[in-house]
C-alpha cells in the first residue's frame, strides 16, 4: 500500500471510530460509578434519528446535537432511576429500553428516511495539517473529531488524576466508603449515568451528522454492544476505550480493502469479520485463557501485556447500595 493512500486510511479510521470513542467514553464514565446502561444500541439509534431530525427541520447542527445529547441523557435517566430508585435490575432496564428505543428511531424517523439534510463541516487546523503524516492523520477532520480527541484526554485526567476522579473511582469500587467519608453515592451515579448517556447521545449524532450522513430504518444497528465490548475490551480505562474504538475501525476498513482482493468471497463475511474478531479478542483478554497465554509469553512481554489487560470492572459495577 502506498504511504499516501495508508496516511488516508489511518484518516479515515480516526474519523469513522469518533461515535465510538463518544460512546466509549460515556459508557466508562457510567460504569466506573458503578451504573450498567445496556440500553446504548437503542440509544444512539434514536439520538441519530433526533440529531438529524433537528438539524433538518431547524437548520442548525448545534440544535441537532444537543438535541441528541438530550435524548441519551433521558435515556441513561430511566436507567438510573429505576436502578437506583426503584431497585430493579440494571440490566434488564437497560435491554428493554435499548429495544423500545431502536424501534421509537424506526416509527418516528420515517419521514426522514434517505433525504439529503446538513452534514458537520469539513474543517483542516492551517498550519497543523501540513505536518508531514501527523497532520493528515490528526488535524484534517471536522470540529466532532477534535472534540473526541480533546474528550479522551480529559476524561482520562479526570479520573485519574484528579480529586473528583478519585470520589467517582470510589463510589464504582467501594460505595460504602465512600458514603461514610461523607460522598452521596446515588446523586454521583445519578450524574455519571446522565453524563455518560449524554456522550452516548453524543455519538449517535456524530454518526447521522458526520459518519453516516442521514437516517435510515437500523442505521447504525450494532454499534451501541460493539461500544459495551470496548468497554470491556479496555478494561474500563479510558485510553485502552479509545484505542479500543480505534481497533475496531480499523478491522472495519481492513474488511473493506481486502473484499476487492477476494470477489468470491461474499461480502456478508468482511462485513461480520471486525465483530467476530472482536468476540475472540475479548476472549483471549479475560478469564483464565488469557492467564494461560500470558503465562507462555516471555517474561517481558509477559509483563508488557499483563500491564495492559490486568485492569477489571469496577467491584460494585452493576449491585445496589443501600446506606445504613
Amino acid at each position: 500500500m502506498a504511504p499516501t493512500l495508508l496516511v488516508q486510511t489511518i484518516s479515515s479510521v480516526v474519523a469513522a471510530s469518533t461515535p465510538l470513542v463518544f460512546a466509549g467514553l460515556g459508557e466508562t464514565l457510567t460504569e466506573k460509578a458503578g451504573v450498567t446502561n445496556l440500553s446504548l444500541d437503542g440509544t444512539i439509534l434514536l439520538s441519530a434519528m433526533t440529531a438529524f431530525a433537528v438539524a433538518y427541520l431547524s437548520g442548525s447542527l448545534l440544535l441537532g446535537i444537543l438535541a441528541a445529547m438530550l435524548v441519551g441523557a433521558l435515556i441513561a435517566l430511566l436507567v438510573a432511576w429505576g436502578s437506583i430508585a426503584l431497585k430493579q435490575n440494571q440490566v434488564a432496564i437497560g435491554f428493554v429500553l435499548t429495544l423500545l428505543c431502536a424501534d421509537l428511531s424506526s416509527f418516528l424517523g420515517r419521514p426522514f428516511v434517505r433525504i439529503p439534510g446538513p452534514s458537520v463541516p469539513h474543517l483542516p487546523i492551517p498550519g497543523l495539517v501540513a505536518i508531514p503524516v501527523v497532520g493528515p492523520i490528526l488535524f484534517n477532520h471536522n470540529l466532532l473529531v477534535y472534540l473526541s480527541f480533546a474528550l479522551a484526554i480529559g476524561v482520562w485526567l479526570w479520573i485519574g488524576h484528579t480529586r473528583q476522579g478519585l470520589v467517582l473511582r470510589s463510589v464504582g469500587e467501594r460505595p460504602e466508603s465512600a458514603y461514610a467519608r461523607g460522598v452521596n453515592v446515588h446523586r454521583t451515579r445519578y450524574l455519571y449515568t446522565l453524563l455518560g448517556g449524554a456522550l452516548v447521545g453524543l455519538a449517535g449524532a456524530t454518526y447521522s451528522l458526520s459518519v453516516k450522513l442521514g437516517w435510515s430504518h437500523r442505521h447504525t444497528a450494532g454499534e451501541g454492544w460493539i461500544a459495551l465490548a470496548i468497554v470491556i475490551f479496555g478494561g474500563w480505562s479510558p485510553w485502552r476505550v479509545v484505542l479500543g474504538a480505534y481497533f475496531f475501525g480499523a478491522l472495519k476498513s481492513l474488511g473493506s480493502l481486502m473484499q476487492p482482493a477476494f470477489p468470491d468471497v461474499p461480502t456478508q463475511v468482511f462485513q461480520a469479520a471486525p465483530f467476530a474478531l472482536m468476540i475472540v479478542v475479548l476472549v483471549l483478554a479475560s478469564g483464565d485463557l488469557k492467564e494461560r497465554l500470558l503465562a507462555l509469553m516471555h517474561p517481558r512481554m509477559r509483563r508488557l501485556l499483563s500491564g495492559m489487560v490486568r485492569a477489571g470492572p469496577p467491584a460494585a459495577l452493576g449491585k445496589p447500595f443501600e446506606p445504613d
